[in-house]
């Protein structure tokens, strides 16, 4: 450890590694950053071990790098921590050791470390809070987006954004004469198409001693994991990959962003930037990587505007959206709209399935710490929506598994756009799909177990009864719902016996639900 006295403690947390943060501006000998490991972040919840392998490698790369640039960081591994509770027995411990006066930190973007860390009571001690300075919205700025009583339109919400930030706008007007081109970005990628997919920009940051560290310290994870992590753990690293994304994946990116497929080397990545982590960890900045990809779009006559502006919109709309809901709804933790309550099947641990398209989602997952969102939204969420899983032991599921995942942007994919559970807040509508949607955006279908096209017979795809059986058990909640009205009048147009025979099917998967 350090040694000597520092007037001021600064605490960098693991997902504010933000080089360009005004802390960083002038070198002060009388302040120590603090950047440390604490069990209590490993522990809140059962994550992959890449996940917890990409922050604390991050982590650490970032205090080298501060020391590197004349700052005093202090880098505290498991070993050190590992006496202490969380992060308020942690500093008071720091306060006392290096006679500190005041305690800074930059507010958290997590209700739960936000408590943690405002709980702490230090005797004659200033502590100061600071902004990330990461998102294009402050904080304070959120009530006059957001309003906590009723649905705030996404689409609503990304147009303002792009004003204020003036983002793809020509004389007033969206670039383009169009405010998205989500209609062009729902391609299924043909197999002559397969060969065209990148190869993916992988990283080979050695974790072996974090790997140890997890293991003495027993280390409770999920995951696969190798000595050297693929993911970008340095600003330099989440740059180059920015980079990969603009000049090898972004001409084709907006048209197969919701295509999957199981039949290519890279059918992980495909034509994804993969930057979430590093946005995440604040590596990054959402700005720097809108103006990026414009940038990129205005030199390349091969990127058109509906690869850019489906880009754009995930960050400046999507990303800021569900922060903005997250900390609007401070009790979102809390919501189970449709009452779900069943326990998340062992497949999802394992990726041991007969469904091809959960077994392809999740071993992946497991793989690589990583799935797109519509393998988020309409593969695992999907089947989690139709079987009424808990959402509590959804949310876990995704915010352990996924390396990207905090709990502020995770909360409201998954209890909110995907199951729903908040009674609509966020989406107009339950993301709900049988098999045909599957097979419309995937070959996951293709030498599946299940046949997508059967919905009674004893192979019939999963998906399809517990579809219908969905909306037959919310009829009640969903039947007055413009943009479902058209598939209630489907279903009230088939015979009782046919209907009948459809939610004994689904009754029947139910009951085996651990053996699909």
């Amino acid at each position: 450890m350090l040694e000597g006295q520092y007037e001021e403690i600064r605490l960098i947390l693991g997902d504010q590694l933000n080089a360009n943060h005004s802390w960083f501006r002038e070198k002060n000998e009388r302040c120590l950053y603090v950047i440390a490991e604490v069990k209590s972040e490993t522990d809140y919840v059962k994550h992959h071990i890449q996940k917890v392998c990409a922050f604390f490698h991050a982590m650490e790369t970032f205090a080298e790098a501060l020391n590197h640039g004349g700052h005093h960081c202090l880098h505290l591994s498991l070993d050190e921590t590992s006496d202490f509770e969380g992060f308020g027995d942690l500093i008071k411990h720091l306060v006392n050791k290096y006679q500190s006066k005041h305690f800074s930190y930059q507010l958290p973007d997590e209700i739960r470390l936000r408590e943690q860390l405002a709980a702490i009571e230090l005797r004659d001690i200033s502590i100061n809070r600071y902004s990330s300075e990461h998102f294009l919205l402050e904080e304070h700025e959120l009530p006059d987006y957001f309003n906590p009583d009723k649905h705030n339109r996404m689409e609503s919400f990304y147009r303002k954004m792009r004003k204020r930030f003036d983002v793809l706008m020509d004389e007033g007007g969206p670039e383009g004469g169009h405010w998205n081109f989500d209609k062009n970005n729902r391609n299924k990628l043909k197999q002559d198409e397969l060969e065209d997919i990148p190869i993916p920009l992988l990283f080979a940051n050695d974790v072996s001693q974090i790997l140890k560290r997890l293991e003495r310290h027993e280390i409770k994870t999920i995951g696969r994991a190798e000595n050297y992590l693929i993911w970008p753990t340095s600003r330099q690293q989440a740059l180059q990959l920015l980079d990969f994304f603009c000049e090898q994946c972004l001409s084709r990116f907006g048209y197969y962003q919701d295509a999957m497929t199981c039949q290519s080397e890279h059918k992980w990545s495909l034509y994804h930037s993969r930057l979430s982590f590093a946005l995440n960890a604040k590596l990054l900045s959402p700005k720097q990587v809108i103006n990026k990809a414009i940038e990129a779009y205005r030199s390349n006559d091969t990127i058109d505007i509906a690869q850019v502006e489906g880009f754009v919109r995930q960050i400046l709309g999507w990303r800021e959206f569900v922060r903005g809901i997250y900390w609007i709804h401070p009790d979102y933790r809390d919501y189970n709209y449709l009452n779900a309550d069943r326990q998340l099947p062992h497949y999802f641990w394992t990726g041991d399935t007969k469904m091809r398209c959960m077994s392809e989602a999740i071993s992946q997952s497991l793989d690589y710490a990583y799935a797109h969102h519509i393998q988020r939204l309409m593969i695992t969420g999907n089947f989690c929506l139709l079987t009424e899983v808990d959402p509590e032991q959804v949310d876990e599921w995704y915010l352990g598994i996924y390396v990207d995942a905090i709990e502020w942007v995770e909360m409201p994919n998954t209890r909110g756009m995907s199951q729903f559970a908040d009674g609509g807040i966020i989406a107009t509508k339950p993301y709900a799909a049988s098999a045909n949607y599957v097979h419309k955006m995937s070959d996951y279908c293709s030498n599946c177990y299940y046949s997508q096209k059967e919905k009674t017979s004893p192979k019939a795809c999963p998906l399809n009864s517990l579809y219908w059986r969905f909306l037959e058990r919310n009829k009640e909640t969903f039947r007055d719902n413009q943009r479902m009205g058209m598939i209630y009048n489907v279903w009230n147009k088939k015979s009782d016996d046919e209907k009948e025979a459809i939610l004994n099917k689904a009754a029947g998967v139910l009951r085996v639900i651990d053996s699909l």
